[in-house]
Formats: structure tokens, sequence, C-alpha cells
């Protein structure tokens, strides 16, 4: 039986786009009424700890009315004929609902917290989505939700930058490439002859990719299963 492809899927905020989950660089949306500095840094928890609880609990709220769109449902079936991993920036679940089983958050994940002082500390937030003021972990630390903060370390990306190594495709979807070290992750790919298909509307920075790159521009749940469709044909005709 001849063995799957290895297919790493990079995604960013526009494959959830699609499903309605605003970002920091949308004009609306819960980003619009607050600044990163004020509820996306170590500082800001420490300054208002109220303030960036309660931002958070309004994301988990908004994010639970959300359901995953073409493009996340595309990359889930993939799993029946390809090795795939997914490497999401996103902290949403989307990935999950749709049916990927093998997800690395680089970034954190929103319906989760963890201890303010050891970060292996991790609790499932199961049911709703609002964290108390003064929740605390099992150290009796108060527990902060599991994001990665701007300033902070990714801790998951040597991790990903590994998987990447072993890509015989990378797909990256929905991602500008210029929020750094996720961005790097497209330069770890062994070989410079592995296929690199870009997902985005936009002009991401491409400048410095050497791999036969493909831009399809579109957004992810239309390009995505366009994408997936094409390349399960290619592997079945080699097959």
């Amino acid at each position: 039986m001849k063995q799957k492809k290895k297919i790493v899927v990079f995604t960013g905020a526009g494959v959830s786009a699609d499903s309605g989950i605003t970002t920091f660089r949308d004009s609306d949306g819960l980003w619009a009424n607050y600044r990163i500095e004020d509820v996306c840094t170590a500082e800001a928890i420490k300054r208002n700890r109220a303030q960036v609880i309660e931002f958070y609990n309004m994301r988990r709220k908004e994010s639970l009315t959300k359901r995953p769109n073409a493009g996340h449902i595309a990359i889930a079936q993939m799993e029946q004929w390809a090795d795939v991993c997914v490497i999401t920036q996103n902290v949403d679940n989307l990935h999950e609902q749709a049916g990927s089983t093998n997800i690395v958050h680089l970034h954190g994940e929103l319906m989760k917290l963890r201890s303010e002082v050891n970060p292996e500390l991790v609790y499932d937030i199961n049911e709703g989505w609002e964290q108390g003021l003064d929740d605390r972990g099992e150290d009796g630390e108060l527990l902060r939700p599991n994001i990665v903060f701007f300033g902070e370390d990714v801790p998951m990306f040597d991790i990903a930058s590994r998987i990447v190594e072993q890509a015989d495709i990378l797909i990256v979807v929905g991602t500008s490439l210029v929020v750094y070290p996720a961005a790097a992750l497209v330069y770890f790919v062994r070989d410079k002859q592995v296929p690199i298909y870009l997902v985005d509307p936009g002009t991401p920075d491409i400048s410095k990719i050497s791999n036969p790159l493909t831009h399809i521009k579109e957004r992810g749940a239309i390009g995505v299963p366009q994408l997936v469709e094409q390349l399960r044909a290619e592997l079945e005709c080699e097959e």
C-alpha cells in the first residue's frame, strides 16, 4: 500500500473569517473597541485583570455562535486520503469542530484556561463561556486565558517547525505572513522542491519563498475546497 502524502496546513485568521470571527485587523467586531495593549499582553492582565477576563469571555461567547465553513471542512476531509497536520494561529476550535484530528495551536486555545504561574496547568472550559474573575487552578494561582499574548514566547513553535520539515505539501491559508515567529514556518520545509499552495485573496509577503508556489487568490471557504479537490485528483493519478 502506497504511503500517504504528508500535507501540512498552516492557517491564519482568514480561514475563520468566513465563519464570522473577526480579528484585531478588522474595523468592526470585538477588537474595534479595544487596544491590543489593553487586552492581549501580560502587562494588561496585571494592570486591569477584569477588563482582560471580560474581553475573552466575550470572545468565547461569540465563538460559540460560529460554525466551521467549507474551508475547515475541506481540510478535515483530506484526512481520508492524506496524512494531514493542521498548524493554526487561530485560537478558536473550528478545525476541531470540522473534524480535523491532528492540530497544533500556535497561539493558544480560547476555550481553555491556564495557571498564571505554571503554563503546564491547563484546564478546559467544559460548559459555557465564562471565566470567573477569581478562578484559580489546583496550584492555588489565578487562572488566565490560555492565549499566547503579544510579546510572549510561542511554546509550540519548535514542534510546528519540525512538522513543517516533514511536509510533502504545504498549504498556507488566510495569513498575512507578517506575524512572527509563526510566519517563519514557511521557510522550514526540508526540500526546496516541496510545493507550497497559498490561499488568500490578499497579497501576503511571499518575496522570500523559494519553493514552487501557487497563489490562489480566493477566500478560504472558496479556495480551499477547490485546492483540496485538485490535490486529491492529482494524487490519485500518481497511484
